[in-house]
């Protein structure tokens, strides 16, 4: 199995290097989607992470829990590893993750918890405080606004998300898996296939409202293998379509509106 330890992986030398100067042209972010996963919740668990460059460089990370953890827990080691690893790699760093609650508490909840020592607004211990100070310790040496927060959807055929979501649920079943670490032009997923909406989905739609696409049925879910395209009614069958096929690409469409957006996206005609 090939994998990382707590340390992460060591990003410095030369590629440091290159990222600098790629940050001397434009300005381009670094790129990491990270994702946790727990079976039992708590239970055995995983993390993984997938890190691109603007050098065009791609970093696979993740590991399995030394014993039984939670979901949160993972979400949270996740993007730590992720920090971890790009601790001494310079520039603006973009994080894209499925988890409101990393994503909440890092932008938000932190401050209040901070200013109260460490308790919540009802007076109780926060949950999960030593990894919560191990990310905002991370986060704060890379500067003022040098990490931006990006959510995206569980599931909703994000390859950067899927894959990370693979790699976290494999380590926390204790699966055999290799993990890439070369150019982004090898690499079997469309990892910069990023999605334009990344702002956290209200918890709850407010009493009259109509509710909105995040709370209806899909009305598809797509996927093209090999250049052919096919539509599906569930996601575990679209899952099982795409599953291990190298360059396979999915996504759920809520309405044919949307369904059509994306095959053009995709240079399909509908």
């Amino acid at each position: 199995m090939v994998g990382c330890g707590s340390k992460g992986v060591n990003l410095k030398g030369s590629l440091s290097a290159t990222v600098s100067r790629c940050y001397r042209g434009l300005m381009m972010p670094i790129v990491a989607f990270t994702d946790g996963a727990a079976k039992g919740n708590p239970g055995p668990g995983g993390w993984g992470a997938v890190i691109v460059t603007p050098a065009g460089d791609v970093t696979e990370l993740g590991g399995r829990a030394p014993g039984a953890t939670t979901n949160n827990r993972m979400e949270l080691t996740g993007a730590i590893e992720a920090l971890t690893a790009l601790r001494d790699v310079p520039g603006p760093l973009a994080i894209y993750t499925d988890s409101t609650y990393l994503i909440q508490g890092i932008s938000g909840w932190i401050f209040g918890w901070r200013k109260r020592g460490w308790k919540t607004a009802a007076g109780a211990d926060v949950l999960n405080r030593d990894l919560w100070e191990r990310v905002d310790d991370l986060v704060s040496a890379r500067g003022k606004r040098a990490v931006q927060w990006h959510y995206v959807r569980g599931h909703a055929g994000i390859p950067g998300n899927e894959r990370v979501d693979e790699i976290a649920d494999d380590f926390a079943q204790g699966q055999e898996i290799t993990l890439y670490r070369g150019p982004l032009i090898g690499y079997p997923f469309a990892v910069l296939d990023l999605p334009s909406e990344t702002g956290v989905p209200a918890r709850t739609t407010p009493a009259g409202a109509s509710r909105d696409s995040r709370s209806k049925t899909p009305y598809s879910y797509l996927s093209v293998v090999d250049g052919e395209l096919a539509r599906h009614a569930t996601w575990a069958e679209c899952e099982r379509r795409v599953k291990g096929q190298s360059g396979a690409r999915f996504k759920k469409a809520m309405s044919p509106a949307d369904e059509a957006a994306i095959l053009r996206d995709w240079h399909i005609e509908p």
